[in-house]
């Protein structure tokens, strides 16, 4: 028996393809025989980590193999994974509703669209579902999916994020006296970086004039709304303090968090969000809006708000950033946290439930 992993694109850096590679570890080490099937594969990956399927081409199975399916974007595979004759599983890692793509993106909002599609079509046709929150569980839910579902976080390779931070950027950033408030997601609509340049433009300009905003991320594909946000941080005053990183090294990202006195994230529709997992990891104490997978990522930790007020929120980042008493009670519960994170509680739950999956098919 086989247990094979498929997804639309394989991508360097990105939150999937990192879960699947993980997975592809796991599945080694349990014993099982595991290949990765991709429609497209990031050409700054080797070659040798996956195999490419080509049009409608599927990998050859038995009825005994298990094929597990990443959802999460437009894909044939949507259409084509019910087709498998073998045993189906499909991990959701959620697709960004359309209405957040409507003003920036005509073309990512046609994706999303086919997404959902996709993700309707293959509802009572798969055996398993395993979601990355419980956000995602409840929206496998509201699709009609009745098979069983089970919860299981994102694997996170941490060990990774001890290499070595970038040099350049501590010395540039990290070391001038300046508070620096940190958000890490590509440049996107749905993440609202417009309400975290509004509370920083308050903190900035009332409260701290010795403090940057970074924003670290891509925003290959929203170029407009990358625009929009630059626009809107000069008509604040703030555009000299705030800093637009675009696409960067590992090793600088990893300095980025390593300087930040705060991780601050308004986004409003999010699967998981794995930097604040990540910001966790850097013990930078984070503030978070109440909605989508963030209050079940964080699940008591960090500084859950309820309110965009910039006035409120720049009013708690200075709380964070002056009450060390406040700062070391917010890390240790974002600590206690974590620790659901790991990668060996990870693979223990995920080993469980395929196990499980594995006997309940031969009962």
């Amino acid at each position: 028996m086989k247990v094979i992993q498929m997804l639309p694109t394989l991508a360097l850096g990105d939150a999937v393809g990192n879960d699947t590679f993980a997975l592809k570890k796991v599945l080694k080490d349990l014993g099982y025989e595991t290949a990765i099937y991709a429609n497209v594969l990031d050409r700054r990956l080797p070659s040798s980590c996956c195999e490419v399927l080509i049009g409608n081409e599927l990998p050859e199975v038995e009825e005994d193999d298990i094929a597990i399916y990443h959802m999460s974007t437009e894909s044939i595979l949507n259409f084509n994974f019910e087709t498998m004759q073998c045993r189906k599983i499909m991990i959701y890692h959620n697709i960004t509703p359309p209405e957040f793509m409507k003003d920036c993106s005509y073309t990512i909002q046609k994706h999303s669209i086919a997404g959902l599609a996709g993700l309707k079509n293959l509802v009572g046709k798969v055996d398993y579902c395993l979601a990355d929150s419980e956000f995602n569980k409840q929206d496998l839910i509201k699709c009609g999916y009745t098979c069983p579902i089970d919860v299981r976080p994102i694997l996170i390779p941490f060990d990774d994020y001890k290499a070595k931070p970038d040099k350049n950027i501590i010395k540039t950033y990290g070391s001038d006296g300046f508070t620096n408030i940190l958000f890490v997601g590509r440049i996107a609509p749905n993440k609202k970086h417009e309400d975290i340049i509004s509370a920083f433009a308050y903190y900035n300009k009332h409260i701290n004039s010795k403090s940057r905003l970074i924003l670290a991320g891509s925003a290959n594909g929203f170029e407009f709304y990358d625009k929009k946000l630059k626009a809107y941080a000069e008509a604040l005053g703030v555009a000299d303090y705030v800093i637009f990183t675009g696409h960067i090294k590992f090793s600088e990202i990893l300095a980025f968090y390593s300087i930040a006195s705060v991780f601050l994230c308004m986004s409003e529709h999010e699967g998981f969000c794995v930097p604040l997992a990540e910001a966790m990891f850097f013990k930078v104490p984070i503030i978070a809006y109440n909605s989508c997978a963030i209050p079940y990522t964080l699940d008591g930790s960090g500084a859950l708000i309820d309110s965009k007020n910039p006035v409120e929120v720049a009013l708690l980042i200075d709380r964070i950033v002056k009450n060390q008493d406040l700062r070391d009670k917010i890390i240790e519960g974002q600590n206690r946290r974590l620790e659901d994170f790991q990668y060996e509680k990870v693979k223990s739950l995920f080993a469980g439930y395929l196990k499980d999956f594995i006997n309940k098919g031969k009962s």
